[in-house]
C-alpha cells in the first residue's frame, strides 16, 4: 500500500496577490502606502516559509492572522529610529542618550524657527541680506561681555577651526598631562595635526610649571593651550600652573593663550559644583579664546562656541573652514533661546540641566519613595526600595562631583539584572536605568516629574511575575 502523501502546509499560505486582495491588507495599504505593504508582505510570507520549512508548525487560520502579522512588520519598520527616551540612569548630560534635553522654550523656538521661513541670513529693517552672527553670537558675547563670538557644530569644530587660524604650520605648546582624548576615541594631538599644527608637548603627566611653558617658547611658537581635563582627574604628587601666570607669560611672548573649557558651565554654581571652571573665570583670568560645548551644562544644542576679542575670531570667521562648521537656523534658535534663559538669570529652574543638577535632595527622596510606594502595589515582585547613592553630572563634565542621591532599586528575580534592564529598552517608552550588584537601579534626578507615571506604567510592564 502506497504512502500517504501529506500536504504541504506552505501551500496553505496565500500568494501575494492574492493577500493584497484581502479587504484587511487593502486597508493597511491605505494607511501605509501600496509599496510598503507590498515589501512587508513578501518578508512576512517569506518568513512564515521558513518557518514551515525548519519543521515549525502553524495555527490553522494563518492565512486569516496574516494581516495582524503584517501590521506588526508594518509598524516596526516605520517606528522611527531615533526615538524619545525616559532617562532613568542618574547621569544628567548623558552623551549616548543625547546630553542636555533642551528648554522648554528653546524646544518651542526651533519647533517655530524649523516649521517656516525665517530671517536667518536677512535683515528686516533693511530688506537686504543679512548676516547669521547677529542671532545667538550677539546674544553670547553680551553675556559673557567679550568683544565677539562664534557658533560651529561641536566643540572639536570649535577647537579644530581656532588652532587651524592661529597656529597653522606653526607649534603649538600643550601641557603633557592635558593631551587627552574625548569622546568618540578623539584625541587632543590628532585634531592638532588635522588643523596643521605641529604639537609641542610641555611637562610631563602629572607636573607642568611655569618654567616648562618658558623653556618651550620660541619663535615658531603660534598658541598655548589649556585643555580642560573635563573626563578625569590626576590626583597625587601634581602640579598646574595658574591659568593668570600662564596669561602673562603668553602676553609676555606675543602669543594668545586659548583654553578648551569643554563643559559650557558660563557662571559659578552652588554646591557640589562650585569649584568647577567656568567660561567667565577663564576669561577674568586673562585666556584670550575659549572654547566649550553648547549641550553640556550650558543645557542646550550641540555647538562648539568660541568667545574672545574681535582680532582673533575674525580670521577664523573668514576661514573657508567656517563656512564646512557652521550650524543650521535649527541649532541657533535653539541656542538663542537657551542663552536668553541664562540672561533672565532664571536658568537653574528652566533649563532642564541645571535644574537636575541642582535638585533638591529631600525632594528626590520623596520622589523615590512615592516611586516605590506605588511599585509595592503594582509590582510587588520588583520588591522596591530606596537606597542612597551619587548621580553624575556625566557628559565630560565635572568628573569628580558626586550629586548625593536617593533612587529605587529593585529585584530583578531569577532572571536577572540585565533581562530586566533589557525588558525596560525594549519598552514604549524606551527606558534606560543603571544596573549595580545585579539590581535594577532607578535613579529620578533625570526623570521629569511628568514622565514619574509613564515610567512607573513601563517598570510594572517590565516586572517579572511574582
Amino acid at each position: 500500500m502506497s504512502p500517504v502523501i501529506g500536504v504541504d502546509p506552505r501551500r496553505s499560505l496565500p500568494s501575494v496577490d492574492q493577500a493584497l486582495q484581502r479587504p484587511e491588507v487593502q486597508a493597511l495599504a491605505a494607511g501605509y502606502g501600496r509599496a510598503a505593504v507590498l515589501r512587508a508582505l513578501r518578508d512576512t510570507l517569506a518568513a512564515l516559509r521558513e518557518r514551515i520549512a525548519a519543521g515549525a508548525s502553524l495555527p490553522a487560520d494563518a492565512a486569516s492572522e496574516l494581516a495582524g502579522l503584517l501590521q506588526e512588520r508594518l509598524e516596526q519598520a516605520t517606528r522611527p529610529s531615533l526615538r524619545r527616551v525616559i532617562n532613568a540612569t542618574g547621569v544628567v548630560v548623558h552623551t549616548n542618550l543625547g546630553r542636555a534635553p533642551l528648554a522648554a522654550a528653546a524646544a518651542a523656538r526651533v519647533a517655530e524657527v524649523a516649521s517656516g521661513y525665517s530671517n536667518l541670513e536677512y535683515d528686516l529693517a533693511s530688506g537686504e541680506r543679512g548676516q547669521r552672527e547677529v542671532h545667538a553670537e550677539s546674544r553670547l558675547s553680551a553675556l559673557l561681555d567679550v568683544e565677539a563670538a562664534l557658533v560651529v557644530n561641536n566643540c572639536a569644530a570649535a577647537v579644530l577651526l581656532a588652532v587651524n587660524t592661529l597656529a597653522e604650520g606653526r607649534e603649538v605648546l600643550v601641557s603633557r598631562g592635558e593631551l587627552v582624548e574625548i569622546g568618540g576615541s578623539f584625541r587632543i594631538p590628532d585634531v592638532l595635526r588635522k588643523a596643521g599644527a605641529r604639537l609641542r608637548e610641555v611637562g610631563t603627566t602629572n607636573r607642568t610649571r611655569l618654567s616648562d611653558y618658558r623653556a618651550a617658547l620660541s619663535a615658531d611658537t603660534a598658541l598655548v593651550l589649556k585643555v580642560h581635563p573635563s573626563n578625569f582627574r590626576i590626583v597625587g604628587f601634581t602640579e598646574e600652573t595658574d591659568v593668570a601666570e600662564l596669561s602673562a607669560l603668553a602676553r609676555e611672548a606675543g602669543v594668545p593663550l586659548m583654553e578648551d573649557q569643554g563643559s559650557g558651565l558660563l557662571f559659578r554654581l552652588e554646591g557640589e559644583l562650585a569649584a568647577e571652571a567656568t567660561v567667565r573665570g577663564s576669561l577674568a583670568a586673562g585666556v584670550e579664546v575659549v572654547t566649550f560645548s553648547g549641550d553640556k551644562i550650558l543645557g542646550g544644542p550641540q555647538a562648539g562656541l568660541l568667545v574672545g576679542p574681535r582680532r582673533l575670531l575674525s580670521p577664523m570667521r573668514t576661514n573657508p573652514l567656517y563656512r564646512a562648521l557652521r550650524v543650521d537656523k535649527m541649532t541657533l534658535a535653539a541656542l538663542d533661546a537657551t542663552l536668553l534663559e541664562h540672561e533672565s538669570g532664571r536658568a537653574g529652574e528652566r533649563v532642564p540641566v541645571l535644574r537636575m543638577i541642582q535638585a533638591d535632595r529631600a525632594e528626590l527622596r520623596r520622589r523615590a519613595e512615592a516611586l516605590a510606594a506605588a511599585l509595592a502595589e503594582r509590582a510587588p515582585g520588583l520588591r522596591p526600595a530606596v537606597i542612597e547613592t551619587t548621580s553624575a553630572v556625566g557628559g565630560g563634565a565635572a568628573p569628580v562631583a558626586e550629586l548625593k542621591t536617593a533612587a529605587v532599586s529593585l529585584d530583578p528575580g531569577p532572571a536577572g539584572a540585565d533581562r530586566l534592564a533589557a525588558a525596560l529598552r525594549a519598552g514604549s517608552p524606551p527606558v534606560v536605568v543603571r544596573v549595580a550588584d545585579d539590581r535594577v537601579v532607578v535613579d529620578l534626578r533625570t526623570v521629569p516629574a511628568e514622565d514619574e507615571a509613564v515610567l512607573l506604567a513601563a517598570l510594572a510592564r517590565a516586572a517579572p511575575s511574582p
